[in-house]
């Protein structure tokens, strides 16, 4: 069990210094090609957040544990909304003043309807992946295209600029582009295996750890840029780093399982967990959509998502005892 538990510690540690320095190297290579801080920020910033989603859920379907890799993108999705928003939230409240985040809030919402329909019968099958797959590609050129159009004064471009790293060669930069996809992938399958140890020393279902530790733990690099990132008052980023990342776990993490192993899932998806996230993902629009003015997430609104995110565990952890 100890071994286990290492196993997961140290998965979550490099799963998040893997993926700093994949989306470091990629936007230093996308900047020395010429592309805009915006669009970096909306694609390879975007991506990289859910790159240890992607990694850990490709791993689990393809080791046989269907339930952790699903259990990984709903979970991840409710953990950065309720939260990662509400913990935000509550240390800083959030404004929304880039016109790009609010277009992209209602994209999100139906996104997460999307994929409800295509669970609905039970089953992620591989023409389900196809779908998911393929509306990702089409996320990121909508994404793109809405990037493209924005007004020059999106306050977003300047927080994306802002945020770039450093002047870097381009055989540096692809140095740790690659070197973090590699430690990405090492260390998603360690951090699986001892997920899996650990569900069953316990009785519980790759599922429930998939919503719970996996999921957490995925989306702590999620909860540190956000805080970081509204402490600096850069509040678009932190809003859009949510939407993005949400938004690749629906399209691109629930793709795998369908593409690698499809087949059914255990019911308590359909009744519980898609609910509980199309639910916050609801609220979450509401909240920040601003239909008179600028969105906002105030320190109410956030102690909200954050009872909502402690309800929900409350209840996986009596479902789980039952």
């Amino acid at each position: 069990m100890l071994e286990s538990i290492v196993a997961v510690i140290a998965g979550f540690v490099l799963l998040a210094w893997g993926a700093d320095k994949m989306v470091m190297g990629a936007s230093a290579t996308a900047r020395n090609f010429g592309v805009s801080p915006l669009i970096i920020g909306l694609t390879i910033v975007g991506f990289g957040t859910s790159a240890p989603e992607m990694l850990v859920s490709g791993v689990a379907a393809w080791e046989g544990n269907t339930g952790l890799s699903i259990g990984n993108a709903l979970g991840s999705n409710i953990t950065n909304i309720a939260l990662v928003l509400g913990v935000t939230a509550l240390v800083v409240p959030l404004m929304v003043h880039s016109d790009t985040v609010r277009r992209e809030i209602p994209i999100l919402l139906a996104v997460s309807l999307l994929a409800y329909v295509l669970a609905s019968d039970g089953e992620l099958g591989l023409l389900d992946g196809m779908l998911l797959l393929g509306g990702m590609v089409l996320m990121i050129a909508m994404v793109v295209n809405l990037g493209l159009k924005s007004k020059t004064d999106d306050p977003l471009e300047d927080e994306f600029s802002e945020e770039m790293p450093d002047e870097m060669s381009t055989g540096k930069a692809l140095f740790w582009l690659v070197l973090g996809m590699v430690v990405l992938l090492v260390s998603s399958r360690l951090l699986v295996w001892g997920a899996v140890n650990i569900a069953q020393a316990f009785g519980v279902s790759d599922l429930v750890i998939g919503l719970t530790i996996v999921a957490i733990g995925t989306s702590m690099p999620e909860l540190m840029a956000t805080i970081v990132s509204a402490m600096k008052k850069e509040h678009d980023i932190a809003i859009g780093n949510i939407i993005g990342s949400n938004m690749f776990n629906l399209l691109g993490v629930l793709a795998l399982p369908g593409l690698i192993n499809p087949g059914g899932f255990l019911p308590e998806v359909l009744e519980r967990d898609f609910p509980w996230m199309i639910g916050l993902t609801l609220a979450f629009f509401v909240m920040a959509y601003g239909f008179r003015g600028h969105g906002k997430i105030n320190r109410f609104e956030g102690g909200i998502l954050l009872s909502a995110y402690c309800g929900y565990m409350v209840m996986l952890y009596l479902s789980a005892m039952a």
